[in-house]
């Protein structure tokens, strides 16, 4: 199905004065954050996250700090995924413990709990990511990485609505270059730089959910010859909407892609490949999983229940921009998921 989207060039709020509906005025997609999140009301229906993930090789690092109404939280998780190790540490504190501005980007974020030491900040050069903590196994951990942001670099902004009431504002970021380390016990994993190419990713969510949705995202990044490609797609929840977050980077520069794409996987053989194809012709990729994070909470009886499969592997595939140049590339290290929510 293809959309009719509007470009939007100016910022713009989120919601109506009061923070209880959406804004009309809204509606539409930018290539650099604009929206202001300015949420009010609705206890228990706001979502509001940054979530990051470094893509570096064998090693696959997240982190998220968010605040659901209902409660606060901050994770690091990681995983080596030659060895299989994998690790990290989680944080669940009240919703007034994690602070997220109204317009991401523009406010540290951090949290210092005994679990978890996070601090997320952004400046010109890009996003410094710091992090401690212990793992279960008592071996301190610490991850200290920055996200490059190049010069004129876009992402894909873009606000699905449900309803006056329910809706949701993201910016995806993919394609930029990360360096840094991560030491876990007397282990220390070199990131970007002379270990290989390391890439950032970052998923920001501000809005006002549904109690039950299902959703897919996926995103990669890499090279196909001189040029760097950053891969974004999302499914389920964007369909109806009349928007979509899908799209691809070319050189930083962003190709907006305003249909839904077809999106081939099983649920229950997660580890097989994932096919993703706009019908239209501009983006047919695969991923071939190495990893699959699984997560569950709750039953399927329960009124608040998770689960998901996100697998990590690499991209194979070609991207044609719009006036017609056909980019070809195989290992972009990249990401796809299922999640099932009630919350």
């Amino acid at each position: 199905m293809t959309t009719d989207e509007r470009e939007l060039l100016e910022p713009v709020d989120l919601c109506t004065p009061d923070g209880e509906r959406f804004n009309p005025d809204a509606l539409g997609w930018s290539r650099r954050p604009l929206h202001r999140a300015n949420l009010a009301g609705h206890h228990g229906r706001n979502k509001r996250w940054d979530y990051w993930a470094i893509l570096a090789g064998d090693l696959i690092v997240s982190s998220v700090y968010a605040d659901i109404d209902h409660f606060g939280l901050g994770d690091v998780w990681w995983a080596h995924t030659p060895s299989g190790q994998t690790g990290g540490r989680n944080a669940l504190v009240p919703a007034d413990g994690v602070s997220l501005p109204e317009r991401c980007g523009t406010a540290p974020l951090v949290m210092s709990d005994p679990a978890l030491e996070l601090s997320i900040t952004d400046d010109d050069i890009g996003t410094h990511f710091v992090a401690s903590w212990r793992e279960e196994d008592e071996r301190e951990g610490s991850l200290d990485v920055v996200i490059a942001m190049p010069p004129g670099h876009e992402s894909l902004n873009v606000v699905i609505p449900w309803d006056d009431v329910t809706f949701n504002f993201t910016s995806k970021h993919q394609a930029r270059p990360a360096i840094g380390s991560m030491v876990v016990g007397d282990e220390t994993w070199e990131i970007g730089g002379e270990a290989g190419d390391a890439w950032g990713v970052l998923d920001v969510g501000r809005g006002r959910w549904p109690h039950e949705i299902h959703w897919n995202w996926g995103g990669g990044a890499g090279r196909s010859g001189k040029h760097v490609i950053g891969l974004q797609f999302g499914a389920k929840w964007t369909e109806g909407s009349g928007f979509t977050e899908n799209g691809f980077i070319l050189d930083g520069v962003l190709t907006k892609v305003d249909r839904e794409l077809e999106w081939s996987y099983d649920w229950d053989h997660p580890m097989a490949p994932w096919r993703i194809i706009d019908p239209d012709g501009q983006i047919e990729v695969t991923l071939l999983p190495r990893y699959d994070k699984h997560s569950r909470s709750g039953d399927d009886g329960d009124e608040y229940a998770s689960e998901t499969h996100q697998v990590f592997g690499t991209f194979s595939g070609a991207v044609r921009t719009d006036d017609g140049q056909t980019h070809t590339f195989d290992g972009l290290q990249g990401f796809a998921e299922e999640a099932r929510q009630r919350w």
